[in-house]
């Protein structure tokens, strides 16, 4: 028993595992900002629109045979349809503007490396040769100025 709770443990002490519990907590609390966003705006204004029809009212009832008739509350059905929309929508924003930022961050170009300490003595080497090559030519300029 002792094993099970250490093994336990070590499943619930992982990275991924805890990542998840806060993807759950966050996405319950997305999920309430949504009804809200639908129960509190959009329905209304949709009502608004199709005349004053609240959609979670909407019902279909069938007479039973025990007299308590059934309620098929279809309102309610189509209301979170579009909290579903709604939430799917967000989610593909949300990962497309991640994507951007990606795609931003890969494009950005790298900062060329530092020059390695041979290339450092080359490119000494080569100022060199070249000041030699100038000093040289002046010379060569002046022995040929007096003759």
């Amino acid at each position: 028993m002792k094993k099970f709770f250490a093994d336990f443990k070590a499943f619930v002490s992982k990275g991924n595992v805890i990542d998840m519990a806060v993807g759950v907590v966050i996405g319950a609390a997305f999920g309430k900002i949504v009804s809200s966003l639908v129960d509190n705006i959009i329905m209304p204004a949709l009502s608004l629109l199709t005349g004053s029809i609240n959609l979670s009212e909407l019902a279909f009832t069938i007479p039973s045979a025990t007299g308590d008739p059934i309620s098929l509350q279809y309102g309610l059905f189509l209301q979170n349809i579009i909290d579903f929309f709604i939430i799917a929508f967000t989610i593909f924003l949300c990962i497309k503007l991640i994507g951007k930022f990606r795609r931003k961050k890969e494009e950005a170009p790298a900062a060329p490396p530092e020059p390695t300490k041979e290339e450092l003595l080359l490119t000494e080497i080569r100022d060199l040769l070249k000041e030699q090559a100038q000093v040289a030519a002046k010379e060569n300029e002046e022995t040929q100025k007096d003759t």
